[in-house]
């Protein structure tokens, strides 16, 4: 399986925030989705492989070579969708197409006006009079239409009704379909996460914190629930994320089966990517924090 992105060391300071050190892979064949609180680096992180935002040090790699994503010959395999859009906006839909298509020699006219009918989206209407949702709709079918192998989007389903964003999670299902690609999703939304990605990326303050296989990550975390006297100097370091009440106390726990031995009566479920983050991220982690 080859590597569609090679991020290694990428390092990019301002006044109040630095991205550290970053590095990750994107395999083909993987929707790998990117998590982190708000502030972590997120959207950071991606302006700077895509080179709207020059990086300090590091080295990006897309698709095996040593070129920027700003090069043709990566630029055309790239599909990128934001939240922000980015269009003209007293163009039509169509009208925009049509710059956007010519820097495209793979464009796919058929797959586009196909996109924008499963949309339900007129292409000559104007694309200041597009909702949210139907932006977003455009963005991707835009993204989709020159043939992209990759995919890379900034919480394309931020702020969209139930019914839209399951429209749009059907369509990276098929586009993944077809093999040879990859998507790289970041979101606050992890639900969406839940249904559809692959792997799993974590950032917080500027460093990676882990990137793993989905499935194993919720295969190992689970929620605890317990009574406060269970918890001793010997169980606590199991836990993250811990919380007491005056009914008892819910932690994170990466070591089910030593909890299982350690608190017989304690009730074990199933942990969100939520739950996940939470315990990851700085605070949430540090059981100490929450254990006075």
């Amino acid at each position: 399986m080859k590597n569609l992105l090679e991020i290694q060391n990428l390092n990019k300071t301002y006044r109040n925030f630095a991205l550290r050190d970053v590095s990750f892979t994107l395999p083909e064949g993987c929707i790998t989705g990117f998590i982190g609180p708000n502030g972590a680096g997120k959207t950071t992180v991606l302006k700077t492989i895509l080179g709207l935002t020059p990086k300090d040090s590091g080295v990006i790699r897309f698709f095996g070579r040593d070129e920027d994503a700003g090069s043709r010959a990566v630029r055309e395999r790239l599909g990128v969708v934001f939240d922000s859009g980015g269009f003209y906006e007293e163009l039509s839909l169509m009208e925009m197409k049509s710059l956007a298509a010519a820097a495209y020699p793979s464009w796919d006219e058929q797959e586009f006006c196909r996109l924008l009918e499963r949309f339900s989206l007129n292409p000559r209407q104007k694309i200041r009079t597009l909702s949210k949702g139907m932006r977003m709709k455009y963005s991707l079918a835009l993204a989709l239409s020159h043939r992209a192998e990759l995919l890379i989007m900034d919480e394309p389903t931020s702020g969209l009704d139930p019914l839209i964003r399951r429209q749009l999670l059907d369509i990276l299902r098929e586009y993944m379909e077809r093999g040879g690609r990859g998507v790289f999703f970041s979101t606050h939304i992890t639900s969406d996460l839940d249904r559809l990605a692959d792997m799993l990326i974590l950032i917080d303050h500027g460093k990676i914190v882990f990137q793993e296989d989905k499935d194993s990550l919720l295969e190992r975390y689970r929620i605890v629930k317990g009574d406060l006297g269970a918890l001793n100097d010997s169980v606590l370091p199991l836990l993250s994320n811990l919380s007491r009440t005056a009914f008892g106390f819910t932690a994170v726990t990466d070591r089910p089966e030593e909890i299982r031995r350690a608190m017989p009566d304690a009730l074990l479920e199933r942990a969100s990517i939520d739950d996940i983050m939470l315990s990851n991220i700085e605070g949430g982690k540090n059981y100490a924090a929450f254990a006075d």
